[in-house]
């Protein structure tokens, strides 16, 4: 999971092509593939790719084992000035723990109209009980995210 800090410059890949290679990983391990990067400043703090069946835990999202990661190399609960990339629409859960973690800002590809949180089901972030809304943006290599998880899906049925 740990992958250590990496600073981007101009030349580097982008965080979104990041998180994609992390739900490739994931998808290769035999995970839903979907993965997720927390930037501060310019610099990749966390990275990762799903991991419920590896670790036998239903809380193992990428997005929720990135905020752990970043909580790590902060110090801190609060990920304050970080934006997070994910390569689809969170679920609740994890609109939750981005919401919690006080993330900036919310970039993911592919919707999910079926388990997604953020556009669909319970749209956490509309709820008057959420306290912290990220500035979201929706469609990040949209096409490459609905690839991944349409071959991911296709190669199980």
């Amino acid at each position: 999971m740990s992958k250590g800090v990496e600073v981007l410059n101009q030349n580097d890949t982008t965080p979104m092509e990041i998180a994609l290679e992390e739900a490739r990983a994931a998808g290769a391990r035999g995970e839903v593939p979907i993965g997720a990067v927390i930037v501060h400043q310019g610099t990749i703090i966390a990275r990762a790719g799903n991991r419920t069946r590896e670790l036998n835990d239903v809380t193992a999202h990428a997005e929720v084992l990135a905020i752990r990661e970043a909580g790590e190399t902060l110090q801190s609960e609060r990920l304050v000035g970080c934006d997070l990339y994910v390569t689809l629409e969170p679920c609740a859960m994890c609109a939750a723990a981005i919401s919690f973690a006080r993330i900036r800002r919310l970039y993911y590809g592919a919707t999910d109209p079926k388990g997604g949180g953020v556009e669909h089901g319970p749209r956490f972030y509309t709820q008057p009980t959420c306290h912290h809304v990220p500035e979201i943006y929706a469609g990040f290599s949209e096409g490459d995210s609905q690839k991944i998880l349409r071959e991911f899906f296709r190669d199980r049925r």
